[in-house]
């Protein structure tokens, strides 16, 4: 498996739209909401524009994304870091968070949130990646944690 990444355009907008219509299908089923599922074009555009991001890609195909912005001096927030699910559990999340880490060469702190529930997520973060939860919060009716990754 040969991972890259590729900084998005807005023009890269509908394979954005299918990468999150993948990754997040399910919690929209579960959640009966999810703000990175159904965007129109015009919404990820902006999104594109708000949140950098990159493709990841396996072999050219695209399988994923990571966006960063950055919230004050070497604080970023990640706005979004999915793979397709055929893709997950095959190390790319985790190679997309190192790609994160040494492109921001300044940084002093990640910070994201993921639901509370999805035990796969907290585990990834945790575990794979070494964020700590540093408080819980709710996105609209769903409970969600804050996570935290500092140098």
């Amino acid at each position: 498996m040969k991972i890259d990444f590729r900084k998005a355009e807005t023009s890269d907008a509908v394979v954005f739209i299918e990468i999150y219509n993948s990754a997040f299908y399910d919690d929209f089923l579960k959640y009966g909401e999810c703000p990175a599922y159904g965007r129109t074009k015009e919404q990820m555009e902006q999104s594109i524009i708000d949140y950098p991001k990159f493709l990841i890609l396996n072999e050219d195909k695209a399988v994923g994304c990571i966006s960063c912005r950055e919230l004050e001096e070497g604080v970023f927030e990640i706005g979004c870091l999915c793979v397709i699910p055929e893709f997950q559990g095959k190390g790319i999340g985790t190679a997309a968070m190192e790609f994160a880490k040494s492109y921001y060469k300044k940084w002093k702190k990640f910070t994201l949130v993921t639901p509370a529930d999805k035990s796969q997520n907290v585990k990834f973060y945790t575990e794979k990646c070494g964020f700590k939860i540093e408080g819980s919060g709710m996105d609209g009716g769903v409970k969600v944690y804050k996570f935290v990754l500092e140098r």
